[in-house]
């Protein structure tokens, strides 16, 4: 291991700040649930996808579960493996566990990986493929750890399996559709992924993170988001050549893919840290969580008058 990865979140915070863990809070906190509640939000929404915007009840409700306890626990995980990287960074050291809000920080793992075990068996009830994708997304997210260029693959992979355990949980048949929103989520996700990376550059350079894209030039990396929306928008708007995604989700789609290209050029053209935020603040529920709301809408409309 690197001499600059050679540090634990015990060095970089003052003893006098340790506490036990007793906050209820930090155990909530640890498990990211923002982040958590876009995934969950992403599984149940292609749920309904999957079942045509008529899902059965119990099976959408299992479905949402799983991916929700899951993630929460994959979350807690990858908060666990780099609590010390964390420790290192102006934005993430006063996460819960490098700051000791839980301490020592392994009496959050029970938690972390009981819900992680919880949210597979679930998957395992509803489909055998649908507990394949979780675990793989499982180790996909625990591998990634920011140390490697393995690291892009791997999240993609990762944030690709609350979109399968949400349709195989309702249709065990993949379908061109399915794949799509796949392919929808590995664009997404290094847009929002690099962006909030270029935003904070200099934040992950200090603590010793070297990998793509801050090997390349802010200018490379900026260039690199542009061309990634333009294909996101081409993608997500190919989606209803190969569905039965219609006209209120071609509209909403054109115009949030505008919004977030517009984005990515002012970025380019601007190379502030401040574009680069909101960037990554836009790609986030705005975007993933409206195109997937227009998604589930449209299949609704076309169940009422159709």
């Amino acid at each position: 291991m690197p001499e600059e990865w050679n540090v634990r979140a015990d060095d970089t915070i003052p003893l006098q700040q340790a506490r036990p863990g007793t906050d209820w809070r930090a155990y909530i906190q640890v498990l990211k649930p923002r982040e958590t509640l876009l995934l969950a939000f992403a599984g149940l929404a292609t749920a309904v996808l999957a079942a045509g915007g008529a899902p059965p009840l119990g099976r959408l409700l299992w479905t949402s579960l799983a991916v929700t306890i899951g993630s929460a626990g994959a979350n807690g995980l990858t908060n666990y493996l780099d609590r010390d990287m964390d420790a290192r960074m102006e934005r993430t050291r006063h996460r819960p566990l490098p700051s000791r809000r839980i301490w020592p920080a392994e009496r959050m793992l029970p938690l972390a990986i009981g819900l992680v075990l919880a949210g597979l068996v679930i998957a395992w009830a509803l489909n055998p493929w649908a507990f394949a994708a979780g675990l793989v997304g499982v180790l996909a997210s625990v591998i990634v750890r920011k140390r490697s260029i393995t690291h892009v693959p791997l999240g993609e992979f990762a944030s690709c399996a609350p979109f399968l355990i949400g349709w195989l949980g309702v249709n065990p048949r993949p379908e061109p559709l399915m794949w799509g929103l796949c392919g929808l989520i590995f664009i997404w996700t290094p847009i929002h992924v690099w962006s909030l990376m270029e935003a904070y550059r200099h934040d992950y350079l200090q603590a010793g993170v070297r990998i793509f894209p801050l090997t390349i030039t802010p200018r490379q990396n900026m260039g690199i988001l542009l061309g990634l929306a333009v294909a996101l928008g081409v993608e997500t708007l190919a989606m209803p050549l190969f569905s039965d995604l219609g006209v209120l989700y071609a509209v909403g789609a054109l115009a949030l893919n505008v919004a977030l290209i517009a984005s990515s050029v002012r970025l380019f053209r601007t190379g502030m840290t401040q574009a680069a935020w909101k960037m990554y603040k836009l790609s986030a529920y705005p975007y993933l969580g409206l195109i997937l709301t227009l998604a589930c809408l449209d299949r609704w409309v076309a169940l009422l008058f159709y």
